[in-house]
């Protein structure tokens, strides 16, 4: 389990830019993303209620999702999806609310839910959306885009730094959207 790749944009823009390494800030995100801070900083959050805590700090996103969407005929790089770390060899998705990873030697972030995709996904690849939001047979939805995070520690971070996860105590809380 580790990073493969980081990015960060200081631009409210879809994608985000690869860098070399990246600084995460407790209580407030990535040093110099446009998503940083205690408080929500996506627009339409942002709209809805100014004063609401920054629960998506940070976006990650497992690379085993772009195999997936390239055999299904779709061409999305790390970055692509605006996420700020792309991870390789961790199921994101199964893992509880509040299980923490640890990455690096420093950084500590803390899982608070799934991303919820919206239709800008389309825009950047019309048909994308319905690849990362998807309604199972029972009715219930899929989301496939990452999970968000807040920092609980500090640190700098860089593509193929080890990623380890702890586990909240018991019981264990399904991901739900943030």
């Amino acid at each position: 389990m580790h990073v493969q790749n980081v990015h960060l944009s200081d631009d409210h823009d879809f994608t985000k830019t690869a860098a070399t390494e990246i600084r995460l800030v407790a209580g407030l995100g990535v040093d110099g993303d446009s998503h940083s801070g205690a408080r929500v900083q996506h627009r339409s959050r942002v709209a809805a209620d100014p004063d609401q805590p920054n629960l998506r700090q940070v976006h990650l996103i497992h690379s085993e999702l772009f195999t997936d969407l390239a055999a299904a005929g779709f061409r999305v790089e790390p970055g692509d999806l605006g996420e700020n770390i792309t991870t390789a060899g961790i199921d994101l998705l199964s893992l509880p609310t509040g299980a923490t990873l640890t990455i690096g030697a420093e950084a500590i972030v803390a899982i608070t839910g799934l991303r919820n995709p919206c239709a800008q996904i389309d825009n950047f690849q019309s048909g994308l959306l319905s690849q990362v939001l998807k309604r199972r047979d029972d009715g219930t939805v899929e989301r496939l885009a990452g999970v968000m995070s807040v920092v609980i520690r500090s640190g700098t971070i860089a593509p193929g730094d080890p990623i380890a996860v702890g586990l909240p105590p018991e019981p264990h809380h399904r991901l739900d959207r943030v």
